[in-house]
């Protein structure tokens, strides 16, 4: 039986007190009832003896101390899920909010889960196409992997996160997959555009998409992410389908965590955040991969802006502790209008070897991964040499690098916002602009790749 409590003894922003209670438990759901019938809800946060503090999920304003009820239900929070979940969209809480009807739930699941047992995890080894290729060909995302994208305030990674929602996909006949996409702390604009970009291009019909606003209470945008997540648990370990989730923006998750921690008076740790910043990040990452005797996968692409670019923040610095690598959007790059603008250089998938070659992508993939990284870096050394000490400084090796430097840039990074590329496209991209370089410099591809795939110069 459900209790009722009129022991409210205190308000402080969201926050409230809640005095004389019984078989409370961490993070449990509770209800307050105002004198007028309506009801709010709120969450446990602490519980110390017969006190127990809540937060709001809703505003405090007009709470009655006296007055009000409150019930605690028995539960943390709960997301009811089911195969209709797809192409609709809800707000951070799990409520739809595209006008359409109630989710008939098959069941209701905690949203924090249940954490995957290491010895029952199974290594990620196949490919996900995203038809981008600086990550499809130098950066491979591989299915069950986490791989972040670090980016910076005003560099287009909206775009990106709904360029490879719109185009991601597993290869390979009867394969299911869909994209569960948590917008998290964005405005009402962003909201909108992640919206009809989905509708516009069909990819919202494989699609759940949770939008939570930047007006929304801090303690819903901690609640969006494991929301998703949980969505994603069903549809990979239930429905047996490959999911790809897409979270946007880490940062915002970040700071609402702040927020809720300052307002409980924790002892904060780097730059303000509290201590336990790296477990809790954690909770969200590591609930991404594959499971032994399960057919479907979860790969997660969580999304954040480093403040002032500095990659040494802890939101950047601890996110790339527990995830595998990182994609780096550059400044530079976005600057001379390169799109997407990843910087492939600093950026690492390290499942990347085992998820191609033969029968994953193709028997020449490696061996163009690794001479198209090298002929890179070596034509923007040339490049910056060439910067300082003129044209005439550089041999005729050297400037052949400094031109594919600039070609590669524009023709393989550079591939716009709408471009869908398969694997055999960007690998033959790839064989193209290898071709402005001698082919005594291809000296980590195997002959028999070269003289397959290596363009025939005219002449």
């Amino acid at each position: 039986m459900i209790k009722e409590y009129r022991t409210i003894r205190e308000i402080s922003g969201p926050l409230m007190v809640v005095k004389n209670v019984e078989g409370v438990t961490y993070d449990e759901l509770a209800e307050i009832e105002l004198p007028n019938g309506e009801t709010r809800r709120c969450k446990v946060l602490e519980v110390d003896g017969d006190r127990a503090v809540v937060q709001l999920f809703e505003s405090s304003t007009g709470i009655n101390l006296a007055e009000s009820k409150v019930r605690f239900l028995g539960h943390g929070m709960q997301l009811g899920v089911s195969p209709d979940m797809l192409g609709r969209v809800f707000d951070g809480m799990g409520r739809p909010i595209d006008g359409g009807p109630e989710i008939l739930a098959e069941e209701y699941l905690d949203i924090n889960g249940l954490p995957m047992n290491p010895a029952a995890r199974d290594y990620p080894s196949e490919f996900i196409q995203t038809g981008i290729s600086a990550i499809d060909g130098l950066n491979t995302l591989v299915r069950g992997q986490k791989l972040p994208i670090f980016s910076g305030s005003g560099l287009p990674h909206a775009s990106l996160a709904a360029q490879i929602a719109r185009q991601a996909k597993v290869l390979g006949s009867g394969e299911q997959f869909a994209v569960v996409f948590a917008a998290i702390g964005i405005t009402f604009e962003e909201s909108e555009y992640f919206v009809n970009e989905f509708r516009r291009t069909g990819a919202l019909d494989r699609t759940v998409l949770f939008s939570n606003l930047a007006d929304d209470p801090a303690v819903e945008r901690i609640s969006t992410p494991r929301m998703a997540l949980t969505a994603a648990e069903y549809l990979a370990f239930q429905q047996d389908m490959h999911v790809l989730v897409i979270l946007t923006d880490i940062t915002n998750y970040a700071e609402a965590l702040r927020e809720v921690s300052a307002a409980r008076k924790e002892v904060p740790g780097r730059r303000g955040y509290p201590g336990y910043l790296y477990t809790d990040f954690a909770s969200i990452y590591e609930r991404a991969g594959r499971r032994k005797g399960k057919k479907g996968s979860i790969t997660m692409i969580p999304i954040l802006t480093m403040p002032e670019d500095d990659i040494t923040h802890p939101i950047p610095d601890l996110t790339g502790y527990i995830t595998e690598g990182q994609i780096i959007l550059s400044r530079d790059l976005y600057l001379k209008n390169i799109l997407p603008p990843i910087d492939v250089l600093p950026s690492l998938s390290r499942l990347k070897d085992k998820g191609i070659g033969e029968g994953k992508t193709r028997e020449d993939h490696s061996g163009t991964m690794n001479q198209l990284f090298a002929a890179y870096s070596a034509g923007k050394d040339a490049s910056e040499l060439m910067t300082i000490l003129g044209e005439a400084a550089l041999s005729d090796t050297d400037k052949l690098y400094a031109k594919f430097a600039e070609a590669f840039e524009k023709e393989y990074v550079g591939q716009g916002q709408s471009t869908d590329r398969s694997i055999e496209d960007t690998l033959d991209i790839g064989w193209k602009l290898l071709s402005i370089l001698p082919k005594s410099e291809l000296k980590r591809i195997k002959l028999e790749y070269i003289d397959k795939y290596l363009p025939k110069q005219e002449g």
